[in-house]
């Protein structure tokens, strides 16, 4: 009776300690930098002191003559990245009047579309081409690659690339990638990818752990700034103000 409780308490112990393993390597970990941590409080990496914020509507109505004047770690906030649209046809409720009062406040700005793997990514890059109109001095736009969906590997690096292939031959440079850095190591490790300006999310930690060239690091999603209520994502570029300027768009040449 007693070894028999034995076996089946480890066979049951065995069992839990696989199924918790198959849900972390499936649902938790490729979307882990998406997960509130219960770690303390953000931190600011040094070395770095052009930094910015990435909105939506969950940030609900922004005092914008407040944030203009707000800092984070005693720097000025630099750029705003805002999320436009999402699959083939949601728009971010609140993407109109942040993407206006941005370049009103004199932020570098940003704006990117949040990628549903199964949907048609022709579609997806043909709405957001529609909805939104970047102006020279925003930046590149930006593809938001946090699921896999039902895709494969293959299938997503596909879509994904089809989606920047569009948008790229409609303003002529290349967008930016955002993405997890487990989710980039795990599915977007591809040489296809390695021209593209890179947004890393990964939180708490004192270094990026992602060892490719990358332009923007998410460090945390718990920053708090003058003029947003509740928390907001803050990021860190990996350069200087001249070179944020470089990476914006151009006025068209004019030539043929």
């Amino acid at each position: 009776m007693n070894s028999d409780f034995w076996f089946i308490l480890c066979g049951a112990s065995l069992f839990l300690i696989v199924a918790a393993c198959i849900v972390y390597y499936f649902f938790i970990g490729p979307y882990s930098f998406r997960l509130r941590s219960f770690r303390g409080e953000p931190t600011y990496p040094e070395g770095y002191n052009i930094r910015g914020i990435d909105i939506s509507h969950y940030q609900g109505e922004i005092q914008w003559d407040v944030l203009r004047n707000a800092s984070i770690n005693n720097d000025p906030i630099r750029f705003v990245f805002i999320k436009a649209t999402e699959g083939v046809s949601l728009m971010d409720d609140n993407f109109n009047e942040n993407f206006y009062q941005a370049r009103q406040n004199d932020f570098v700005r940003g704006v990117y579309h949040f990628f549903t793997p199964d949907c048609s990514a022709e579609r997806q890059a043909r709405f957001f081409l529609h909805q939104v109109h970047l102006e020279p001095g925003d930046l590149p736009p930006v593809l938001d690659v946090e699921k896999k969906g039902s895709l494969s590997g293959k299938e997503l690096r596909t879509a994904v690339k089809r989606w920047l292939d569009i948008v790229e031959k409609a303003y002529g440079v290349k967008p930016i990638i955002y993405t997890g850095y487990k989710f980039r190591t795990s599915y977007l490790n591809d040489s296809i990818f390695q021209d593209y300006p890179y947004w890393i999310a990964h939180y708490y930690v004192d270094r990026l752990r992602y060892k490719g060239p990358w332009a923007f690091w998410q460090h945390t999603d718990r920053g708090e700034v003058d003029g947003i209520k509740g928390d907001v994502d803050v990021n860190i570029f990996n350069g200087n103000l001249q070179e944020l300027h470089d990476l914006t768009l151009k006025e068209p040449s004019g030539e043929e």
